[in-house]
Formats: C-alpha cells, sequence, structure tokens
C-alpha cells in the first residue's frame, strides 16, 4: 500500500532493540484499555454458549486493548487510504456479532467501511482487543469462523488460477511438548483449511493451491501467548526466515513457475 512496498519501520518504527520494539507496540497496538461491555458479551456470547456451547461463547468479551490503537496505527501507515478503500480489490474478514456470521469488508455482501477499522475489526481477538463498532455493528476478528477464509474466493466470478494461502493457524506438524490447547487449535486450523480447499477444488478442479504455514521455530518464537506484544516481533522475524526457506523449496517454486514465471528467449 505504501508504493507497493514493505516497510519494516510500519512495524518497529525507528526501534533498534528488542525492548524498543515492545514499547513501540504497546503503545501503537497494544493499547491498554479498561474493559468494558459486559452487557454486550452476556447478550453476544455467553447466554447463546450456555444453550449451545462452542467458541461462540468468547463473542463481543471485554478485553484490556483497545482497537483504536490497531486503527490508529493504520493510519499511520498509510495514510489518507485508511480512510477509504484501496482500488485494487481487497476484502477483510471480520465477525458480525449479532447475526453470527463472517463478513467480507469489500465486497457487495459487506457495508461500507473505512480501511483502518475494517483491520482493525479482523484483528479483534476475543479477551484481547475489544470489538469494533462499524455503522451500529460489533465485529470481532474474522479467524472466530475461520483462519483462512479459503472459501470465500467463490464468490469471484472466475475460476482462479493459483491460490496462495497463509495458514498461520494451521500447522501442519504436531508441536514440540505441546500443550494440550495448542494441539486442539493446530488440529482445528487444519481440519477447516482442508475443508475449505476441498469445498473450492469441487468447484475450480483446476486451481492450484499452496499453503504457507508456520514451521516449529515460529510456534516457538510465539509462546507463551502468540498474542503478547513481547513474542510480536520474535515470530515475525522468524515468520520471515521460514516464508523465505519454503518459497525457495523446489517443489514450491515448481509451483509458482508454472504461473508466475515469465520465460523469454535468450
Amino acid at each position: 500500500m505504501r508504493g507497493n512496498q514493505l516497510s519494516l519501520e510500519t512495524f518497529v518504527g525507528n526501534s533498534t532493540s528488542r525492548e524498543d520494539v515492545t514499547a513501540y507496540l504497546k503503545e501503537r497496538v497494544y493499547r491498554r484499555s479498561r474493559p468494558s461491555g459486559v452487557m454486550r458479551w452476556m447478550r453476544r456470547g455467553v447466554l447463546p454458549g450456555l444453550r449451545r456451547p462452542d467458541l461462540n461463547l468468547v463473542l463481543g468479551s471485554p478485553a484490556i486493548h483497545s482497537t483504536e490503537g490497531l486503527a490508529d496505527w493504520v493510519a499511520e501507515a498509510v495514510g489518507d487510504l485508511a480512510e477509504s478503500w484501496p482500488d485494487h480489490a481487497t476484502v477483510i474478514v471480520a465477525y458480525d456479532l449479532q447475526d453470527r456470521h463472517r463478513v467480507p469488508f469489500g465486497t457487495e455482501e459487506a457495508p461500507p467501511a473505512r480501511l483502518k477499522n475494517a483491520v482493525a475489526a479482523s484483528a479483534a481477538v476475543p479477551f484481547v482487543f475489544q470489538p469494533v463498532l462499524i455503522r451500529d455493528r460489533w465485529y470481532a476478528d474474522g479467524g472466530i469462523a475461520s483462519g483462512t477464509s479459503v472459501d470465500l474466493l467463490l464468490g469471484s466470478e472466475e475460476p482462479l488460477d493459483l491460490v496462495i494461502v497463509v495458514a498461520p493457524l494451521a500447522a501442519a506438524e504436531r508441536r514440540p511438548g505441546a500443550r494440550f490447547y495448542e494441539d486442539i487449535f493446530d488440529r482445528f486450523g487444519r481440519t477447516a483449511l482442508e475443508g475449505e480447499i476441498e469445498l473450492v477444488k469441487q468447484s475450480w478442479p483446476d486451481t492450484e493451491f499452496l499453503v504457507i504455514r508456520p514451521d516449529h521455530r515460529v510456534l516457538a518464537a510465539a509462546r507463551p501467548n502468540p498474542m503478547s506484544a513481547e513474542a510480536a516481533m520474535p515470530a515475525f522475524m522468524r515468520t520471515l526466515r521460514s516464508m523465505k526457506h519454503e518459497l525457495a523449496a523446489p517443489a514450491t517454486w515448481e509451483v509458482l513457475r508454472r504461473h508466475i514465471v515469465v520465460e523469454t528467449d535468450t
């Protein structure tokens, strides 16, 4: 979005140490707030969850961090674009707490939204970030329903040749020394992603999929709390190294070569 370039400054500012990075993220992204919205949580999460226990029990929960920090961070990174929407096709998925379904902002199926608010809503993990109010409705992290939302690609008018999926919640292998809840989340993420890909393949049998997942080093860096400011930069740096290694693998490059490499006569 910034001249078609990614800048590390977007994530860490002018920080020169791990301590500086943590402080930078706490100020801009992990902005503390007084937990509020208990009644909203009771209506949207607790009472429906008691009738049918599932992950929806956490919907609308109070949280220790305000999503205003996320919105301000986006505005600082992309400027005026934060108040509108990109010209290029861009879809950001959040979860409607009232109707209990995914909302793909940036499509005709979703209400208009500012980019900064849609990003904040899509990152509003229950108990960590407060939900986001957009046009009189509350939204939370779209990952409540799906960590990837691959199936939403079927909204495209034409089949796609190649789909690249970044799946941080669908680790391929069991973590060494995994805690019981880590196994549960990893297994849930893998199963959901496999189901979504299979659904797309039923309609687009010729589409190829390239799935990029976190390796054991990324998962280890995110412990014990992947949503903490302290874990953010170590996990991010290891993710870059992991992605570089995976993208350079012969099997991965063979897929990319079929779709995005233009060979010329020399």
